[in-house]
């Protein structure tokens, strides 16, 4: 069953492949200017609102059918790219429009006999992307 994407990054739980988001947060902030006066107290002003962030973590593993290459791979393209992609968890679409990739960090958890990779937990961070 398909619980969600980031772009063509499919989170899913079958019988066949698990592939899920765990720690996810989802943060905001104000863009305050701060007006400094001479010899009086400085003056806060709300200037707009900052891109949201979105960040979570995904296990791969090919014990679960998941090859983390492919999917690393594809992250890499979108951050390096600076690929615009949709976030789809359930039913809901995350933010106002997008969201880039703005880093990420791969913990090369286990490999095989010979030497492959076959096990991965990615952190991605995510900012949000809105229409000009």
């Amino acid at each position: 069953m398909k619980i969600g994407c980031l772009g063509d990054i499919v989170f899913e739980v079958s019988d066949k492949e698990m592939k899920t988001i765990r720690d996810a947060t989802w943060s905001g902030s104000a863009s305050i200017a701060t007006h400094q006066r001479h010899l009086d107290n400085a003056l806060q002003e709300f200037v707009g609102v900052d891109p949201d962030s979105f960040e979570f973590k995904i296990r791969i593993s090919q014990f679960l059918g998941s090859d983390p290459l492919t999917d690393i791979s594809k992250l890499f393209d979108y951050e390096r790219g600076g690929t615009a992609v949709p976030l789809t968890i359930g039913k809901k679409g995350y933010g106002k429009y997008r969201w880039l990739v703005k880093k990420h960090k791969t913990s090369l958890e286990h490999y095989d006999k010979v030497g492959n990779l076959v096990g991965v937990d990615i952190t991605v961070t995510l900012t949000e992307y809105t229409k000009g």
